[in-house]
């Protein structure tokens, strides 16, 4: 029987990449996708055909309300604070992935699976403490200490730079196509907000072919 896990599905193409290595290592996966009060609502949208693509289940989570929590220091839920094409503090939603992990703990614990896998990676690590190492797994502990359940927390692209997990994610034949960045909601990715230009620089520096359409 295939050992289970929990994939923390964003529909961007790092969390996309942590799902098809985790089924070429043969685990038997189930993802998790949040709606969180996004501007963004393609991720979601993304992260189920990812899921289908894959042939997967998903759960969909709804905390829109979320947005009450956060929603006056994050651009990417307010349209009134602005969006910029480089890092910036209001582009940080606080504390998001230790919300996602928690809600991913729980349903890993209530499917009998013992491993979640999400998708940070090296060139968010200066930049984000919840994608770095030493905090998902100080939350594995904090997790085995509210649950007494043994669930293993990975980021199997941690320490590795974007540009690499692209190059990786192709050779696994990830459908990039699929995937949204983008901190907008529109028919194109945008080109210029700080997630655009992230995804385009490691597209070109990973020598891949990005079939991503921009607006510029």
């Amino acid at each position: 029987m295939k050992e289970k896990c929990v994939i923390v599905l964003s529909g961007g193409p790092d969390s996309a990449t942590v799902a098809y290595w985790a089924k070429k290592q043969g685990y038997n996966l189930s993802a998790i996708t949040f709606k969180y009060g996004q501007i963004a609502a393609k991720e979601t949208d993304s992260a189920q055909k990812i899921a289908t693509k894959l042939g997967i289940p998903i759960k969909v989570i709804d905390l829109s309300t979320l947005k009450e929590v956060f929603g006056n220091v994050t651009s990417l839920c307010n349209a009134d604070i602005p969006m910029t094409s480089s890092f910036s503090q209001p582009i940080i939603v606080p504390f998001r992935n230790a919300i996602f992990l928690s809600v991913a703990v729980s349903y890993a614990t209530s499917i009998g699976a013992n491993k979640i896998f999400y998708g940070a990676q090296g060139s968010d690590e200066p930049f984000y403490p919840d994608c770095r190492r030493e905090f998902y797994k100080a939350f594995e502990t904090a997790a085995f200490l509210g649950t007494g359940a043994k669930v293993s927390i990975g980021a199997p692209f941690s320490g590795i730079p974007k540009s690499e997990t692209i190059r990786a994610g192709a050779e696994l034949g990830v459908p990039f196509e699929l995937t949204w960045s983008c901190y907008f909601n529109g028919l194109k990715h945008c080109g210029k907000c700080e997630s655009c230009v992230n995804r385009k620089k490691a597209f070109n520096e990973a020598g891949i072919c990005d079939p991503t359409a921009y607006e510029e």
